[in-house]
């Protein structure tokens, strides 16, 4: 009895060493990636069969772009992230710093749609996107206001203090807000005088807040405070689905191309693994269920729409895109820090 009760201990010990052997040997990824309607799609539906297939856990970093970029910027003697995902004009930022290691050669790189692949391949389009404005329907019909058609319509006075203005300084929605607004004031991004001088007259006395990220949007609409606001189709969506009372509605002067991009961080601990992970995320699989639960506009022109819906939901984007604006990033990325100390002395000040 003795033996046998010795016998059963030692396995049962084997078993355990055996199991924590298996543990041990699960790696993890941390993803830098935004939080909201991002890290629910990825984490719930793309990311899932990855890590089953590579036994390997994925953890997201959320955060906005300029707050990725502050980490890894931070940690780059040490990465402490193996994948991140930026806006494209904060990608640039990040190759130009050196944070980005060129992304291996696969298939789906060469199917991926035109223009998303950036810098000799050191990082790719994930997602494709464009900033327009979005504003509360059900306010909107209360008042009977038509929906707005210009990124002038920011400065109409009937939106005394309900206007919500992402903070230039740390969203690409509010950048790429006062650009337009600047480049309808006469200006360009290598001469933003014309935004700077003006916004405060125009546009600013119907901002009810500066917010750092979109997050609250939501709430704001529900409590009737927010009745109009630089979005994108994506993010519109995405709150339409959780039946806040949203609509996207397309600038006559154009929206503004967002791209998010991914990269793999240079010098990671996992540079096998996180080039793997990259490819994954850029195959028509993953795009097809990124675009399925989260509205994530496929890079990868294989990916498809699971549903009639959704396929009309492409199209209409494919359409926004016609009359989408492109940046001058290099122009923009030379002078942000700049425009960044201005914004918030002069404007949110």
């Amino acid at each position: 009895m003795k033996n046998r009760h010795f016998w059963m201990s030692a396995v049962a010990t084997a078993a355990l060493a055996t199991a924590g052997a298996a543990h041990a040997q699960t790696k993890t990824l941390y993803v830098g990636m935004n939080g909201g309607n991002f890290e629910k799609t990825f984490t719930q539906h793309v990311l899932p069969d990855f890590e089953k297939a590579n036994d390997v856990k994925v953890v997201i970093v959320p955060g906005t772009s300029s707050d990725i970029l502050a980490k890894a910027t931070a940690a780059k003697d040490n990465p402490q992230m193996h994948v991140m995902f930026l806006d494209d004009g904060v990608m640039v930022r990040a190759i130009g710093a050196g944070l980005c290691q060129k992304l291996k050669d696969t298939p789906a790189l060469a199917d991926l749609a035109p223009g998303t692949r950036m810098k000799g391949d050191m990082a790719v389009g994930i997602d494709l996107g464009m900033t327009g404005l979005a504003y509360n329907k059900k306010m909107f019909d209360e008042k009977g206001w038509a929906p707005p058609t210009s990124w002038m319509d920011l400065a109409d006075p009937k939106y005394k203090e309900k206007v919500v203005f992402q903070s230039a300084s740390a969203s690409s929605f509010g950048l790429h807000a006062f650009l337009m607004f600047n480049r309808i004031q006469g200006g360009t991004e290598k001469d933003v005088e014309p935004g700077f001088s003006k916004f405060r007259a125009t546009i600013g006395p119907n901002v009810l807040e500066f917010i750092p990220s979109s997050a609250k949007i939501s709430e704001m609409v529900q409590t009737g405070e927010a009745a109009i606001f630089p979005l994108t189709p994506t993010a519109v969506a995405a709150l339409q689905e959780k039946s806040i009372p949203v609509e996207y509605a397309q600038p006559k002067e154009g929206s503004v191309v967002l791209m998010v991009a991914e990269c793999v961080i240079a010098n990671n601990s996992e540079p096998d693994l996180s080039q793997k992970l990259a490819a994954y995320l850029l195959s028509p699989e993953a795009q097809s269920k990124a675009l399925q639960h989260g509205n994530i506009v496929p890079s990868n022109t294989k990916a498809k729409a699971a549903t009639p819906e959704a396929e009309a939901k492409l199209a209409k984007f494919h359409g926004y895109m016609k009359t989408a604006v492109t940046l001058d990033w290099d122009a923009i990325n030379e002078k942000r820090p700049e425009w960044n100390s201005r914004w918030n002395k002069m404007i949110e000040r």
